[in-house]
């Protein structure tokens, strides 16, 4: 086993955080929209229309990397991101803002499946394959952290809808690189023979997904319940910044530690199914733990808590995902496993207001918790099905 890295997988990295660090369209847009005086119906219809995009634009890009190619479905969804986000800087009728935002949604978060199916189509071992996987989430977060203060910082001075051209050209300059770099790649399969059916009838893939949502709510809960929790504490913005700073220092603190440990992990010849069942277990504790707290320090050990059964709950998943995705439908399970965040982010607001709601913090860290564990427990019928005579694990690796 090379620990080398091709060239390839090197572009996809750096892409990855490139993009990300400049993706500014997302946390800014409901800045922006307040921005333009609307309503609160009109700015929640435009934001579910980019989080519908979001989830459409997974399945949509893992599906045309399989049938179009990787370097085709890339290059295509930046260049239309390229296109789509002045346009959304641009928009100001509720119309205009809602066409913009669901086309700029379907291609935000567009890198995800196809990266995936790509490095699995790179490298050809599982510890290799955990490795870039690792290293991946840490580019994405040291990104995210990128984004909130280098957003923060120069959101005033040049204005929201300049930030919105910025992760323009950024994707743009991905779109350059890929064309140019990535080698053509012939589509997996023909039009007579999409995996597409065999994807969407896999009951492992649907175990996986749903295990990964459950574990993924506590993740989410971090950028959408944490704040909730904190104003009604009385703590000011800043004080949540804080929290997201613990988070970014803790998965780059943990990553050098933890991913050499998944890639020798990765080597034994079952699925990480029992990882992916303590991520769950971590994170709700984690996250359910900032129920209790009270103070800035509190919620932000709360969100550093949850950082390792993040870091292990994305490289197991993508591992048990590997190992199930027949090669010709690589794209396809990497898109529907890739809506699993985007539905994490729908559902963490709409359970933490409803426990909010209904007995405040406590039963935050209580159904957050229990998230975790629900999630861990399909671990259980999920791992019984790999170890089924009738499917060996690691065939379409």
């Amino acid at each position: 086993m090379s620990k080398r890295w091709p060239p390839l997988i090197w572009v996809l990295l750096i892409g990855t955080f490139a993009v990300r660090a400049a993706g500014f369209v997302y946390p800014y847009l409901p800045y922006r929209l307040d921005e333009l005086h609307l309503d609160t119906a009109t700015s929640s219809g435009v934001l579910a229309l980019w989080g519908a995009g979001w989830f459409t634009g997974q399945l949509l890009c893992g599906w045309l990397a399989d049938r179009i190619g990787r370097r085709a479905t890339l290059v295509s969804a930046m260049v239309v991101a390229a296109a789509s986000f002045p346009l959304l800087a641009a928009a100001r009728t509720p119309i205009t803002l809602g066409v913009a935002a669901a086309v700029a949604g379907l291609v935000y978060d567009a890198p995800r499946p196809i990266v995936t199916a790509a490095v699995a189509d790179t490298i050809p071992d599982e510890p290799g394959r955990a490795r870039v996987t690792g290293w991946r989430h840490f580019a994405v977060n040291l990104g995210a952290a990128t984004t909130g203060l280098v957003g923060g910082a120069l959101a005033g001075p040049i204005g929201i809808p300049v930030l919105f051209w910025c992760n323009a050209l950024v994707c743009a300059g991905f779109a350059v690189v890929a064309l140019r770099v990535i080698p053509p790649s012939a589509p997996a399969q023909t039009p007579e023979h999409s995996g597409s059916r065999e994807a969407f009838t896999d009951p492992l893939l649907w175990l996986l997904w749903l295990a990964s949502l459950l574990t993924l709510i506590p993740v989410a809960a971090l950028f959408s319940v944490l704040p909730m929790m904190m104003a009604q504490d009385g703590l000011p913005p800043a004080a949540y910044g804080w929290t997201q700073v613990a988070s970014a220092a803790a998965v780059i603190g943990l990553s050098p530690l933890l991913n050499p440990w998944l890639a020798r992990r990765a080597q034994r010849p079952t699925p990480m199914v029992g990882l992916l069942g303590l991520s769950g277990i971590i994170l709700g504790a984690g996250m359910g733990s900032a129920g209790l707290a009270s103070s800035t320090a509190g919620y932000s050990a709360a969100a550093a808590l949850a950082v390792p059964g993040e870091i292990v709950a994305f490289v197991a998943a993508t591992n048990i995902l590997n190992r199930i995705a027949p090669a010709s439908s690589r794209g396809m399970y990497a898109g529907i496993w890739g809506t699993t965040l985007a539905a994490a982010v729908l559902c963490a607001p709409a359970l933490g207001g409803w426990a909010l709601a209904h007995g405040g913090h406590h039963v935050v860290a209580l159904t957050t918790l229990l998230s975790g564990l629900l999630g861990a427990s399909l671990c259980l019928p999920l791992a019984a099905l790999l170890h089924r005579p009738s499917r060996t694990p690691g065939t379409s690796a």
